[in-house]
């Protein structure tokens, strides 16, 4: 009898530790996998920034953005932020939709969006879209691309919030990762404030912290949600929520209380041939940037896959940089040395989130 117990604990041939072991393998691989996928969804949200900010430099809306509008200074600033932040989320939507339709899965589509986690994802998409994703624009706007570090805030409070819903871990060395990359991203937008700053800087910020908020929550629920549902699926959904609340709710209220026709201006959007193509670049690349994110949370966890994600608050400026400031010549998109310094600090910190350096050390001694 006194063997019997030995294979549940020897490490030998088909005993339990080496199941474990591959186990622990396996979960590993799978977790490096959504860190992939979260830090490439950062790189696709550096590409939806800067387009959708090109987008609204061009055809009617640099009549819209000029002197003699005839707008009024509330609808400039929050009806032309929340109209951007809506075609984006429309064109993007569409993309949803023709890639959903493309792969068979538009029937699976509407079933997930009747069931429950069908329901939280069109609640995060009301969180993430009309609410986060226009104070993002309007922060833009206001205070131009030092607000993308502050939105990639938006990681320490996912993590945060996962640990308040969802009972994540929070190790000591998860918390130095996170601090380390919200250090990197103090240090981007600090840049912001070296030389001239903008004159509605503080407006912009405070709606930088209101977008990392918004999207930290949604990180969790959508997160949660799509590791029940497909991601591709859940991202479809999020989109038309977002586009369709936008649009019918957020736009047309803005539009009341700014005394502007917000239909007319809608329809002036939509056809207008030189800003429309650059948006629909923009919702393709948001499209991947938010599937992309929800699928890597929920491949790794919520507070790891946002660290990664969080890499956008490089991503953003970078590619601002190249398409804005390089590729049309618009001033005022130049990198700091600071910046690339940031971006390796940040590294460092996702680095330390993901791995424990003690035990790479450990398997060299």
């Amino acid at each position: 009898m006194e063997h019997v117990a030995e294979p549940s604990t020897t490490a030998g041939k088909g005993g339990v530790a080496p199941a474990l072991a591959a186990k622990l393998k396996l979960a590993t691989g799978f977790r490096r996998r959504g860190m992939f996928v979260a830090t490439m969804s950062g790189v696709a949200y550096g590409n939806y920034t800067a387009f959708m900010t090109l987008a609204m430099t061009m055809g009617v809306w640099s009549v819209w953005y000029g002197a003699d509008s005839g707008l009024s200074e509330f609808s400039t600033l929050f009806l032309l932020g929340a109209l951007g932040a809506a075609t984006t989320d429309a064109c993007s939507a569409v993309w949803a939709l023709l890639i959903a339709i493309f792969k068979g899965k538009m029937g699976d589509v509407f079933r997930s969006a009747a069931s429950k986690p069908g329901a939280i994802l069109i609640g995060a998409a009301i969180i993430g879209g009309p609410l986060a994703s226009t104070c993002y624009v309007l922060g833009l706007q206001s205070a131009g691309s030092i607000i993308v570090p502050i939105s990639a805030l938006c990681p320490a409070i996912g993590a945060i919030l996962s640990r308040i819903l969802f009972k994540q871990p929070l190790t000591p060395r998860t918390l130095t990762g996170i601090f380390i990359c919200f250090m990197a991203s103090v240090m981007i937008g600090s840049t912001g404030l070296a030389d001239n700053a903008p004159p509605n800087l503080f407006l912009g910020l405070t709606f930088g912290f209101l977008a990392a908020f918004g999207w930290g929550l949604e990180g969790c629920i959508g997160g949660y949600a799509t590791s029940m549902i497909d991601p591709e699926i859940g991202i479809t959904i999020r989109q038309v929520t977002s586009a369709l609340t936008n649009l019918l709710v957020l736009v047309p209220l803005f539009a009341f209380i700014g005394k502007a026709d917000a239909f007319a201006m809608i329809g002036a959007a939509f056809t207008d041939t030189v800003a429309m193509p650059w948006f629909a670049v923009a919702g393709f690349a948001a499209y991947f940037a938010f599937m992309l994110w929800y699928k890597g949370n929920a491949m790794c966890g919520t507070a790891l896959g946002m660290s990664c994600n969080g890499a956008f608050s490089f991503w953003g400026p970078f590619f601002c940089w190249l398409v804005l400031g390089l590729w049309f010549g618009i001033d005022g998109y130049a990198l700091a040395p600071i910046v690339w310094l940031a971006a390796v600090v940040m590294i460092a910190g996702i680095f330390i989130i993901a791995v424990n350096p003690l035990e790479l050390f450990k398997k060299k001694g």
